[in-house]
Protein backbone atom coordinates (compact mmCIF):
# COMPACT_ATOMS: atom_id res chain seq x y z
CA UNK A 1 0.00 0.00 0.00
CA UNK A 2 1.44 3.53 -1.08
CA UNK A 3 2.21 5.73 1.81
CA UNK A 4 0.05 9.44 1.64
CA UNK A 5 2.93 11.59 -0.34
CA UNK A 6 2.69 14.60 1.43
CA UNK A 7 2.63 12.67 5.11
CA UNK A 8 5.82 10.50 3.98
CA UNK A 9 9.65 10.16 4.34
CA UNK A 10 9.94 10.22 0.58
CA UNK A 11 8.94 13.63 0.36
CA UNK A 12 11.43 14.67 2.54
CA UNK A 13 14.21 12.49 0.54
CA UNK A 14 13.26 14.87 -2.65
CA UNK A 15 13.58 17.71 -0.74
CA UNK A 16 17.15 16.72 0.76
CA UNK A 17 17.80 15.91 -2.84
CA UNK A 18 16.59 19.38 -4.19
CA UNK A 19 18.95 20.84 -1.97
CA UNK A 20 21.84 18.86 -2.22
CA UNK A 21 21.57 19.01 -6.09
CA UNK A 22 21.09 23.12 -5.81
CA UNK A 23 24.46 23.03 -3.34
CA UNK A 24 26.10 21.14 -5.82
CA UNK A 25 25.48 23.19 -8.93
CA UNK A 26 26.55 26.43 -6.72
CA UNK A 27 29.89 25.02 -5.49
CA UNK A 28 30.74 23.75 -8.99
CA UNK A 29 29.75 26.87 -10.39
CA UNK A 30 32.34 28.51 -7.54
CA UNK A 31 34.62 25.73 -9.19
CA UNK A 32 34.40 26.93 -11.94
CA UNK A 33 35.12 30.70 -11.43
CA UNK A 34 38.52 29.93 -9.20
CA UNK A 35 39.84 27.84 -12.56
CA UNK A 36 38.75 30.70 -14.53
CA UNK A 37 41.51 32.79 -12.61
CA UNK A 38 44.08 30.57 -12.55
CA UNK A 39 43.79 30.16 -16.20
CA UNK A 40 42.62 26.48 -16.35
CA UNK A 41 39.62 27.05 -18.84
CA UNK A 42 38.93 23.00 -19.63
CA UNK A 43 38.72 22.69 -15.77
CA UNK A 44 36.39 25.81 -15.83
CA UNK A 45 33.99 24.48 -18.45
CA UNK A 46 34.23 20.81 -16.84
CA UNK A 47 33.06 22.32 -13.56
CA UNK A 48 30.27 24.32 -15.19
CA UNK A 49 29.08 21.22 -17.91
CA UNK A 50 28.74 19.29 -14.58
CA UNK A 51 26.95 22.49 -12.18
CA UNK A 52 24.10 22.05 -15.30
CA UNK A 53 23.59 18.98 -14.91
CA UNK A 54 23.69 18.91 -11.31
CA UNK A 55 20.92 22.24 -12.20
CA UNK A 56 18.63 20.20 -14.31
CA UNK A 57 18.95 17.34 -11.48
CA UNK A 58 17.48 19.82 -9.12
CA UNK A 59 14.57 20.88 -11.82
CA UNK A 60 13.77 17.14 -11.38
CA UNK A 61 13.42 16.32 -8.07
CA UNK A 62 11.69 19.90 -7.48
CA UNK A 63 9.04 18.92 -10.33
CA UNK A 64 8.18 15.84 -8.21
CA UNK A 65 7.13 17.79 -5.32
CA UNK A 66 4.21 19.41 -6.67
CA UNK A 67 1.91 17.19 -5.27
CA UNK A 68 3.00 19.24 -1.93
CA UNK A 69 2.88 22.25 -4.17
CA UNK A 70 2.61 25.51 -0.65
CA UNK A 71 3.59 23.66 2.42
CA UNK A 72 6.93 23.78 4.10
CA UNK A 73 9.41 20.57 4.25
CA UNK A 74 11.50 20.88 6.96
CA UNK A 75 14.63 18.59 6.50
CA UNK A 76 18.04 18.17 8.42
CA UNK A 77 21.16 17.41 6.43
CA UNK A 78 25.03 17.67 6.73
CA UNK A 79 26.38 19.51 3.07
CA UNK A 80 30.14 20.16 2.29
CA UNK A 81 31.98 23.02 2.75
CA UNK A 82 34.17 22.63 0.09
CA UNK A 83 35.61 26.38 0.43
CA UNK A 84 39.20 25.41 -1.51
CA UNK A 85 41.18 27.92 -3.92
CA UNK A 86 43.55 24.85 -4.89
CA UNK A 87 42.09 23.66 -7.85
CA UNK A 88 43.60 20.02 -6.35
CA UNK A 89 41.91 20.45 -3.58
CA UNK A 90 38.72 21.29 -5.37
CA UNK A 91 38.61 18.14 -7.37
CA UNK A 92 39.59 15.84 -4.67
CA UNK A 93 36.45 17.43 -2.50
CA UNK A 94 33.96 17.23 -5.85
CA UNK A 95 34.92 13.70 -6.31
CA UNK A 96 34.38 12.59 -2.63
CA UNK A 97 30.75 14.29 -2.80
CA UNK A 98 29.85 12.92 -6.16
CA UNK A 99 30.80 8.92 -4.64
CA UNK A 100 29.13 9.90 -1.39
CA UNK A 101 25.68 10.51 -3.51
CA UNK A 102 26.22 7.77 -6.34
CA UNK A 103 26.82 5.04 -3.21
CA UNK A 104 24.96 6.03 -0.39
CA UNK A 105 22.56 8.55 -0.26
CA UNK A 106 20.57 7.98 -3.90
CA UNK A 107 20.54 4.59 -2.94
CA UNK A 108 18.91 4.65 0.16
CA UNK A 109 16.53 7.44 -0.77
CA UNK A 110 15.37 4.92 -3.94
CA UNK A 111 15.36 2.27 -0.92
CA UNK A 112 12.98 4.57 1.28
CA UNK A 113 10.92 5.22 -2.14
CA UNK A 114 10.53 1.81 -3.29
CA UNK A 115 9.60 0.91 0.79
CA UNK A 116 6.53 3.82 0.76
CA UNK A 117 5.12 2.64 -2.51
CA UNK A 118 7.09 4.70 -5.05
CA UNK A 119 8.57 3.08 -7.34
CA UNK A 120 8.45 5.88 -9.97
CA UNK A 121 10.06 8.23 -7.66
CA UNK A 122 12.50 5.29 -6.89
CA UNK A 123 13.80 4.85 -10.88
CA UNK A 124 14.51 8.68 -10.77
CA UNK A 125 16.46 8.19 -7.76
CA UNK A 126 18.27 5.14 -8.85
CA UNK A 127 18.95 7.05 -12.70
CA UNK A 128 20.16 10.59 -10.96
CA UNK A 129 22.57 7.99 -9.00
CA UNK A 130 24.31 6.76 -11.86
CA UNK A 131 24.94 10.20 -13.35
CA UNK A 132 26.37 10.84 -10.01
CA UNK A 133 28.85 7.88 -10.09
CA UNK A 134 29.90 9.36 -13.95
CA UNK A 135 30.83 12.49 -12.34
CA UNK A 136 32.67 10.94 -9.61
CA UNK A 137 34.48 8.87 -12.42
CA UNK A 138 35.12 12.92 -14.10
CA UNK A 139 36.07 14.52 -10.85
CA UNK A 140 38.44 11.68 -10.49
CA UNK A 141 40.27 11.34 -13.50
CA UNK A 142 40.51 15.35 -13.88
CA UNK A 143 42.42 14.74 -10.55
CA UNK A 144 44.40 12.09 -10.90
CA UNK A 145 45.96 13.98 -14.43
CA UNK A 146 46.37 17.31 -11.78
CA UNK A 147 47.93 15.44 -9.02
CA UNK A 148 50.73 13.87 -11.75
CA UNK A 149 51.04 16.94 -13.00
CA UNK A 150 49.60 15.70 -16.62
CA UNK A 151 46.51 17.56 -16.97
CA UNK A 152 48.34 19.23 -19.92
CA UNK A 153 51.12 17.08 -20.38
CA UNK A 154 51.35 13.21 -22.20
CA UNK A 155 53.83 10.73 -22.08
CA UNK A 156 53.08 10.66 -25.36
CA UNK A 157 54.47 12.49 -28.65
CA UNK A 158 51.55 11.69 -30.25
CA UNK A 159 48.84 13.14 -28.25
CA UNK A 160 46.43 15.17 -29.65
CA UNK A 161 44.73 18.48 -27.98
CA UNK A 162 41.92 20.69 -29.05
CA UNK A 163 41.60 24.41 -28.05
CA UNK A 164 38.70 24.68 -26.63
CA UNK A 165 38.35 28.40 -27.79
CA UNK A 166 38.89 27.68 -32.01
CA UNK A 167 38.95 24.31 -32.07
CA UNK A 168 42.48 23.85 -33.88
CA UNK A 169 43.86 20.49 -33.10
CA UNK A 170 48.02 19.93 -31.92
CA UNK A 171 49.80 17.01 -31.93
CA UNK A 172 52.64 16.52 -29.57
CA UNK A 173 53.27 15.63 -25.70
CA UNK A 174 51.71 19.02 -24.53
CA UNK A 175 49.75 21.92 -26.29
CA UNK A 176 51.30 25.06 -27.36
CA UNK A 177 52.07 28.18 -24.76
CA UNK A 178 49.78 29.82 -27.06
CA UNK A 179 47.63 28.48 -30.02
CA UNK A 180 48.46 28.84 -33.25
CA UNK A 181 45.54 29.78 -34.52
CA UNK A 182 43.54 32.59 -32.04
CA UNK A 183 46.34 33.05 -29.76
CA UNK A 184 44.18 31.23 -26.81
CA UNK A 185 46.49 30.69 -23.61
CA UNK A 186 47.30 27.10 -22.90
CA UNK A 187 44.47 26.31 -20.33
CA UNK A 188 42.08 26.39 -23.50
CA UNK A 189 43.48 23.27 -24.95
CA UNK A 190 42.15 19.46 -23.41
CA UNK A 191 42.46 15.99 -25.19
CA UNK A 192 40.74 15.53 -28.00
CA UNK A 193 39.29 12.63 -26.68
CA UNK A 194 37.74 14.43 -23.66
CA UNK A 195 36.19 16.65 -25.57
CA UNK A 196 32.23 16.62 -26.89
CA UNK A 197 31.32 16.45 -30.07
CA UNK A 198 34.60 15.98 -31.51
CA UNK A 199 34.56 11.67 -32.12
CA UNK A 200 36.15 11.45 -35.22
CA UNK A 201 34.72 7.79 -35.91
CA UNK A 202 31.02 8.92 -34.68
CA UNK A 203 31.48 12.45 -37.70
CA UNK A 204 32.47 9.87 -40.56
Amino acid sequence: MQTNFCESRTREALMRAFAGECQSRQRYYQAALIAQDQDHVALERMFRFTAEQEERHAKQFFELLKECAGEKIEITGSYPASVYTDLGDLLRASAEEEYHEANEVYPEFARLAREEGFTDIALKFDMIGKIEETHHKRFDHYLRLWESDSLLRSDSTGETWICLNCGHIHTGSEPPAECPVCGAEKGYFIREAEAPFTDNKMLK
